[in-house]
């Protein structure tokens, strides 16, 4: 399978939008249990006018994986490096856009100078996020209600670009 990993456009909203609310409710149930109260704030704002925001907003850097011309897989992270979305649609998990959407976010916050990386993670993504180097730091409540798991990975300091000030570059 080729999968493209680009940045995300407006006009990719809508199918990101359904690969995200599939990818809740079809892999998450361990973390959601059917219950229909978070479910509803969950899924709140995974609407396409709102992930449509989200892909024009310049703080964010939102990634895709395509295959075919199909988006399979959304992330989008702040420019501080806390990873705010990671969700690949159900029948194209365990196929690598889960892991190249990840190392396009790490190349991306090394361009920004970002060496720090964090994430709440559902329990069904713990392992995704451990396999990628990011360390367990305890649990947090999502504005949302869900317990989810604390992760952090620091970044090489070997890979942040420098000038010859001494400063990370941007």
């Amino acid at each position: 399978m080729k999968i493209e990993i680009r940045a995300a456009r407006a006009e990719d909203a809508e199918t990101a939008c359904d690969v995200m609310r599939r990818s809740i409710l079809e892999c998450c149930v361990d973390d959601h249990h059917h219950d229909q109260t978070l479910l509803a704030a969950w899924l709140g704002n995974k609407t396409p006018e709102m992930v449509r925001t989200w892909f024009d907003a310049s703080p964010n850097i939102c990634m895709v994986a395509t295959h075919d011309d199909v988006v399979q897989g959304v992330a989008a992270m702040s420019r501080a490096g806390k990873i705010c979305v990671v969700y690949i649609a159900p029948e194209s998990r365990f196929q690598g856009m889960g892991s190249a959407l990840i190392a396009a976010l790490e190349a991306r916050a090394l361009e920004l100078g970002v060496r720090n990386l964090h994430a709440a993670s559902t329990s069904n993504a713990r392992t995704f996020f451990a396999r990628h180097g990011f360390i367990e730091a305890g649990t947090v409540e999502t504005p949302y209600g869900l317990q989810a798991i604390s992760f952090s990975k620091q970044l090489p300091l070997s890979a942040v670009r420098r000038c010859p000030c001494g400063a990370a570059a941007a």
